[in-house]
């Protein structure tokens, strides 16, 4: 019996051969040193912050290089995946602006001409070179079952052997083809192995674009191919499909360096030349209980999981920022002197890209990025987006928020349009937070004590209320001429109108102009910090002022 007729018998009715699929699947129309990448998921549950770090990461080399970025689902373990799980999926990375030029739509509808895009839809591509492997002597059934496996695993433990099916473990390498077709015939189910010639005593060399050089043993496992279901293994689908669609450099997380082998091993068998591979750092914090460093976990930090920054407010302009700044150290200085451009303009480098240790994630930085750039919209960009945050997550203020348009924007535009704009909101959600005193019905609802810090004489404090509003403000002063009454005001109730004079002469005021306007502030708001006090009175108006006067005492 040939290898031919074997494998005809072992894998039937291949609709083509794979001399016909590399046809099908002709090198891409890109310029030179264009890249090709991709971003390959099972769909058995949503993306994360380290999917998304390596995606950000795969898209920016692709597009930077006028190349291309795919998206394949894996969808080979038919068991766990979930319903929806590509849409989903799709549907996170959209959020974060993660498009692809390539691949699946949806569950049922993909893009381009390299497809399908669904692994589960490639069967007889696989097949078609599991058949090349057979015929030309590097694959073979094996009809081991779970329980033989177990048997050789509990024997290597016990001889101290490495684990895995491999050498004289790998019994069924050896079975005749005749005998396996018997086997066959008398309905014993079957998975196909690569006949591995690695030497586990030899080295393979990967010339990693992050790491450098790294030294592997050869693989010698005599990897499953196809599964009994028909279905290939990862390790053999996805050489195929990057060898078809092209992929030019794999991007991944570094959990797979050990496993790169049996890929080069993969490709090399199989025809292919192999793509480049640069493997990522995992994303690390400190631990606040241990103090040490430890990758971010999904158990335990709720900004692993990407609907942690929609449900609190987080624009995605700033994750992506940030994940700029940890992808290429250069970028947060190149950033800093280019305030107009975008990251798109800026060129990552694999070599400035973190190669060990792991790749801090720092939620604070995170937090301050999101600051300076929320500060730097205008007051109708940040009054829609906050409108939009709340009418999903708070209701209470988007009704305000809603009612008040035009008053609202005037509120979030207190110290932008200036050359140092205030930068009070990291998130969304921190807009209610810091500005609630602005509206009235917030007002008399989530009021706190009033703490005048060095006037606390409840007559004194009326005194300067009253004195106030009822002969020194006018809504129509420019800020100077206000903070000059305020002057005023401090002089005629024996305060110093200026806070140098009260250090060089104590004994003769009852204290300074800022304690004047400290008891202004805190009678308006509640608060002794907070955005100008000029801009509140300006937009709160004399009657609404008087109001809250009225009301503290």
């Amino acid at each position: 019996m040939t290898n031919k007729e074997f494998a005809d018998i072992l894998l039937p009715n291949v609709k083509h051969t794979w001399e016909e699929y590399e046809k099908m699947y002709p090198q891409r129309n890109l310029k030179e040193g264009a890249i090709v990448t991709r971003y390959a998921p099972s769909p058995t549950g949503l993306p994360h912050m380290g999917n998304l770090f390596q995606c950000f990461i795969a898209k920016s080399f692709a597009r930077q290089t006028d190349g291309l970025f795919f998206i394949r689902i894996e969808d080979t373990d038919t068991e766990r995946t979930v319903e929806n799980g590509t849409s989903k999926i799709l549907n996170v990375l959209k959020d974060f602006n993660i498009t692809f030029d390539e691949g699946m739509i949806n569950d049922t509808e993909e893009k381009g001409s390299y497809g399908p895009y669904m692994q589960s839809k490639r069967k007889d591509i696989y097949w078609a070179y599991a058949k090349k492997l057979i015929e030309e002597g590097n694959a073979y059934p094996s009809f081991a079952t779970k329980e033989e496996l177990e048997e050789i695993r509990k024997e290597q433990e016990k001889s101290k052997q490495r684990l895995g099916y491999y050498g004289r473990w790998a019994k069924d390498r050896f079975i005749s083809k005749e005998d396996a077709v018997n086997r066959i015939k008398n309905g014993e189910k079957f998975v196909l192995r690569l006949k591995s010639p690695g030497d586990f005593y030899k080295t393979v060399v990967l010339n990693d674009l992050i790491k450098g050089k790294i030294e592997l043993p050869e693989n010698d496992i005599d990897e499953v191919i196809i599964k009994k279901d028909g279905l290939p293994t990862y390790h053999f689908a996805h050489a195929i499909d990057d060898h078809l669609m092209h992929t030019t450099h794999v991007i991944r997380g570094d959990e797979w360096v050990s496993s790169t082998n049996k890929h080069i091993q993969f490709f090399s068998m199989l025809g292919f030349k192999p793509p480049k591979y640069a493997h990522i750092a995992p994303l690390m914090k400190v631990d606040e209980e241990t103090g040490n460093k430890r990758k971010i976990s999904k158990r335990k930090d709720p900004e692993f999981g990407l609907t942690y920054y929609h449900e609190n407010g987080i624009p995605i302009e700033a994750v992506m920022i940030y994940l700029a700044t940890i992808t290429n150290s250069n970028f947060e200085a190149w950033f800093d002197c280019n305030k107009d451009a975008s990251i798109e303009d800026f060129k990552f480098e694999f070599k400035k890209i973190g190669s060990s240790g792991g790749t801090s994630y720092d939620l604070p930085k995170l937090f301050n990025i999101s600051k300076n750039y929320l500060s730097k919209l205008t007051k109708d960009e940040i009054y829609n987006r906050i409108v939009d945050y709340s009418k999903e997550f708070d209701k209470e203020f988007y009704d305000l928020l809603v009612k008040y348009e035009d008053y609202s924007k005037e509120v979030f535009n207190i110290e932008r349009e200036q050359k140092k704009p205030r930068k009070d909101y990291a998130t969304y959600a921190d807009a209610k937070k810091q500005i609630w005193y602005m509206y009235d019905e917030l007002f008399d609802k989530y009021k706190e004590t009033y703490e005048f810090q060095n006037i606390n004489n409840k007559e004194e404090v009326k005194t300067i209320l009253n004195t106030y509003i009822n002969k020194y403000f006018d809504e129509k002063d420019d800020k100077d001429t206000w903070f000059n009454k305020i002057k005023e005001l401090s002089s005629e109730l024996g305060y110093a109108s200026e806070v140098k004079e009260y250090k060089n002469n104590p004994d003769l005021y009852k204290g300074h102009v800022g304690d004047i306007s400290m008891v202004l502030r805190v009678a308006l708001t509640t608060k002794s910090m907070t955005p100008d006090l000029y801009e509140i009175m300006k937009l709160l108006g004399k009657d609404r002022m008087n109001e809250r006067f009225s009301k503290i005492y």
